[in-house]
């Protein structure tokens, strides 16, 4: 509950007879819950959705009953378990949301020990620490990241293309996953290998776990993915295949900072081990709604690496995993 307190009251800043959507499946029904109580608790209008009453899953396209209702709301939450093959739903239910600029927490693999952990940080902290690397970035050349697993790539950036925060503050504007903590962009180009010994996203991280044991060792040369490599022969052909669904499936779409400070390991789960600090890469669509990219993919793909040594330029700022916090002004 006090997880579910800090999504309604203090990301979304739910008020008393505000219209809710709140979008749920059967998997996430404890967390659904808690987060029905929490909107009791403000009294708002709360409208709830089962996923499968409207849909078999996968869902391959976005029940008409689901957008319907964000078409008329304040607010929206999304709370699913992530199934292969429906992306493309989920992208038509950000399109309302970013169509008709709602507040929206998107918490896709959301779990109760998410709720208990992530759920739980002192978003006003995150949001200060999100905003100085937002700044920061927009004046910066290159990032460069190593890890004691292999990872080391450099990165550029154009001025064309914006650095979007979503640290859980959450406004018409932009939308956020939740937990939150992330500081975004599309870079203009990667280069280099990058080791995904945390998680992977769509449906891989369901499907395949935690990657520490089997990391993917991506090798990437003006921003396109050229090689990846896996011990497990399976992991590597699904994730070869999907990053070459369309033209650009193989395009790094999103350079990330995760920086929620409430958490420190990975778990498991991309919704929170995104946001751990450090540095991450997503293979597919930029999200240029947001960022301002002129171009599209039908996938996106995050992947994770663990324990990052980052530099903007040729200051310091991440040390195995942790921000230098001498380097920001967050407390």
């Amino acid at each position: 509950m006090p997880g579910a307190r800090n999504a309604v009251e203090t990301c979304l800043s739910i008020r008393r007879g505000e219209r809710v959507a709140l979008i749920a499946d059967e998997a996430s029904r404890p967390v659904a819950a808690a987060l029905e109580q929490a909107l009791a608790e403000v009294e708002a209008d709360t409208r709830p959705l089962s996923i499968e009453t409207f849909a078999t899953r996968p869902m391959r396209t976005a029940p008409a009953e689901i957008l319907d209702a964000l078409g008329s709301a304040d607010a929206g939450i999304l709370c699913v378990q992530p199934r292969e093959g429906e992306l493309g739903a989920r992208m038509a239910i950000v399109s309302v949301v970013e169509r008709r600029r709602i507040r929206y927490a998107h918490m896709v693999g959301v779990t109760p020990r998410i709720m208990r952990e992530g759920m739980r940080a002192d978003y006003r902290q995150v949001d200060r620490l999100s905003q100085q690397l937002c700044e920061r970035m927009d004046g910066a050349r290159t990032l460069s990241v190593r890890t004691a697993a292999g990872t080391k790539f450099s990165a550029s950036f154009s001025r064309d293309l914006a650095w979007v925060k979503t640290s859980g503050i959450i406004n018409p504007r932009y939308w956020s996953n939740l937990p939150a903590g992330e500081v975004f962009t599309t870079p203009a180009s990667v280069d280099g290998t990058f080791v995904c010994d945390g998680t992977a996203g769509d449906y891989f991280n369901a499907k395949y776990g935690a990657l520490e044991a089997t990391p993917l060792v991506l090798e990437i040369r003006g921003g396109r993915l050229t090689s990846a490599d896996c011990g497990r022969g399976d992991l590597r052909d699904d994730f070869w295949r999907y990053c070459h669904t369309d033209g650009n499936s193989d395009r790094v779409g999103e350079l990330a900072f995760g920086t929620n400070l409430g958490v420190r390991e990975m778990i498991g789960v991309l919704l929170q081990d995104e946001k751990v600090p450090g540095v991450h890469l997503a293979f597919g669509d930029p999200y240029g709604s947001q960022t301002h990219a002129d171009w599209s993919s039908r996938t996106h793909v995050d992947v994770l690496t663990r324990g990052c040594d980052v530099w903007i330029d040729d200051g310091q700022v991440m040390a195995g995993g942790q921000y230098l916090l001498d380097k920001f002004e967050v407390l």
